[in-house]
């Protein structure tokens, strides 16, 4: 069945009963498989997996992706293929849809483990116990639900606005299953082609899975004498300054300064290519000119003056210079200036998002749709929200005062507000696909902080909080849409959004502990130590960050820090005018800007030849039914896929194998 949809015309002059009699009539599939046993299963496995795909790749470069296509394109595959042999029958359009619906769920869980949650325990080196963190994403997560259904109704049914990332998962499910299927088949295997390429490489360079094969399957330590494995090295420059050492050249410097303590290495990191690849060429540059600013030319300069040094621990031990002490020590200041104030900007600079969020929710619904319910059916009733979002609303705000000591009075004031950025959130969602949640978050983190400027929990919590909320209700509507397009039933995908809340935080939580809070040698877990060289956390030095200008202001800071956060500030303001200007036009995001701060050199640079490379292959390749614009430019994004999800399960792979081999 080809998609309908309701004219512009229709959408403007129809009543919501109208329009709902419409999709009854001529959209619904009525009893078409869609929340099955099998695609419950298949959307929990497949979400947990792309759950932990995405929180590894938001750890390094704090970016989230999208795992909507892998999510339709991989079941799809796996039951056609299982058709195609005699095995088991091929899955329903509705039924995929719900597992891509489930399996997006599970992934904007993560997010408040590589920002919000964990900011609080680097801050405070409070580390939460497993169930405590699942406890309170599951809840938060839920009321985000919760707060969806009476915005469905809005959004959906009557405004019928457009959500373009649900739109385009709806697109592809239709071309799949409806004449289309040679073209997703074909996607899928590249998909799984790059993914192999990957796997083959990252096995070559990772010392953990070398471990295990030389170590543990060879036995290359007793016959061969083996004490450490043997491993192609990824950070290409090794070879360079290995050449260097054999005919005993000094390694270049900048100002005095050896650019490795700089931080300006180079490293073939394909997960680093296939982000670049799906953030464009736009962005990615916006991130290397970044990296280049702050590493390549300020950094330098305040080491010569003194600004950046080498640090002095109690015990004795010299902490030298490194990327991470430019950071912490200076660079952290302009770099969370410029993001904060380019989102703020960015936000405030779009006010129809809020206006027009406010306009819909406020009109009064038509006659004929109070009187008569024509989905009530099938839909989910209002009546859950109304008692579910006050209940689970308080139960989120007991476990953020139990859990992390933030006072009742803080976490019931940061409860209102979950209302108006929902509202906000979802009518972006809808527009441009675009969640605002970090300028969002920070004016919960400010508004709660200016009250209690002890204790860092009281700004980070109720602000995690409400971008869980928020984030939770705005996905839910764009996987609703899809739903909605392909006319399946609202209840199933509600319930399919439930089950991949529990699959991430049951497949999430776990690997947290594992990745990122490591024992010592006396079992003890250092939180300070979350953020790292490989996992540089970048939302949580934002958040962290934010949080510290709040408690202590600009105390502490050395001048020059504090001029170049007030310089970065009116840059970012500047460039985001610029950019509304030219509609766009003007290249550079003072948000991407301030990411390439707090992000390593050799993640922006391989960022930036993944993006540039697409860039490249699809200006080169434009012709639209050649085979090289069905792989370079159709096919970039499953490419992409299969760049990130290989490399971020096989580092995770590697990453368990280190803990548990030494």
């Amino acid at each position: 069945m080809a998609l309908q949809q309701l004219s512009e015309e229709q959408i403007k002059t129809w009543t919501r009963a109208e329009k709902d009699e419409w999709w009854l009539k001529n959209v619904y599939r009525g009893d078409m498989a869609q929340l099955t046993v099998r695609s419950a299963v298949t959307g929990f496995l497949l979400g947990g997996i792309l759950a932990a795909t995405a929180m590894y790749i938001l750890a390094r470069t704090g970016i989230g992706i999208g795992v909507g296509l892998t999510a339709v394109l991989l079941p799809c595959a796996r039951f056609r293929a299982l058709s195609n042999a005699g095995l088991g029958s091929d899955f329903t359009v509705l039924e995929n849809n719900c597992t891509q619906s489930i399996a997006t769920s599970a992934g904007y869980v993560i997010a408040p483990l590589c920002a919000g949650l964990a900011a609080y325990m680097v801050m405070t080196g409070n580390v939460l116990s497993w169930w405590q963190m699942m406890v309170w994403l599951v809840v938060v997560s839920i009321t985000g639900v919760l707060m969806a259904f009476p915005m469905k109704r809005r959004f959906i049914n009557e405004e019928q606005m457009p959500f373009p990332e649900g739109r385009a998962s709806g697109v592809v499910l239709d071309s799949l299953y409806t004449g289309g299927a040679d073209v997703g088949l074909f996607k899928a295997r590249l998909l799984y082609v790059t993914a192999a390429i990957t796997a083959v490489w990252e096995l070559l360079v990772l010392d953990g899975w070398q471990r295990l094969i030389q170590f543990k399957i060879l036995r290359m330590d007793t016959w061969a004498g083996l004490k450490e494995p043997w491993v192609l090295h990824d950070r290409l420059d090794d070879y360079y300054y290995m050449a260097l050492a054999k005919i005993q050249a000094a390694a270049p410097k900048i100002l005095g300064t050896d650019i490795r303590q700089l931080g300006l290495r180079f490293t073939l990191d394909f997960s680093m290519l296939g982000v670049g690849g799906l953030m464009g060429v736009a962005v990615a540059s916006s991130v290397l000119i970044g990296a280049i600013l702050n590493l390549a030319v300020l950094a330098p300069i305040m080491i010569a003056r003194g600004d950046i040094v080498a640090r002095t621990l109690a015990n004795g031990h010299v902490v030298p210079i490194s990327r991470a002490e430019i950071v912490n020590q200076w660079s952290i200041w302009w770099g969370v200036s410029m993001m904060v104030v380019g989102a703020m900007v960015g936000l405030f600079a779009k006010p129809d998002i809020v206006t027009k969020a406010f306009r819909s929710m406020s009109r009064r619904g038509d006659a004929p749709a109070k009187r008569s319910d024509v989905l009530g059916h099938i839909e989910v009733p209002l009546w859950v929200s109304w008692i579910g979002v006050p209940v689970f609303g308080l139960a989120g705000a007991w476990v953020t005062h139990a859990f992390f000591d933030v006072p009742w009075l803080l976490s019931l004031v940061s409860l209102p507000l979950i209302y108006l950025l929902t509202i906000i959130c979802a009518n972006s969602m809808g527009l441009t696909s675009w969640m605002p949640i970090g300028p969002l978050a920070k004016v919960t983190q400010f508004s709660v902080g200016m009250i209690d400027r002890a204790n860092p929990a009281s700004n980070l919590l109720p602000a995690s909080m409400t971008a869980q909320i928020s984030m939770n209700a705005a996905s839910l509507l764009s996987d609703i849409k899809p739903g909605y397009m392909l006319g399946g039933k609202p209840r199933h995908q509600v319930w399919g959004h439930v089950i991949g809340i529990f699959s991430g935080a049951l497949f999430s939580v776990p690997l947290f502990f594992l990745l990122f809070l490591h024992p010592d040698a006396s079992g003890v877990v250092d939180a300070t130590k979350i953020v790292s060289e490989k996992f540089p956390m970048p939302a949580v030095v934002q958040w962290r960050g934010v949080a510290e200008i709040i408690a202590h202001g600009f105390h502490g800071a050395p001048a020059t820090a504090v001029w170049a956060a007030g310089i970065a500030a009116v840059v970012a303001i500047v460039m985001e005018v610029l950019r509304l200007v030219t509609r766009g036009r003007f290249p550079l995001s003072a948000v991407s800007v301030g990411l390439g701060v707090v992000l390593p050199f050799d993640s922006c640079v391989s960022m930036w030849i993944g993006a540039m490379g697409f860039w490249i292959l699809g200006r080169l390749y434009r012709t639209p039914g050649t085979r090289a614009h069905d792989i370079w430019v159709e096919g970039a994004e499953p490419i992409c896929a299969g760049l990130i999800s290989a490399a971020a399960l096989m580092g995770i792979c590697d990453a368990l194998l280190n803990v548990l081999l030494t």
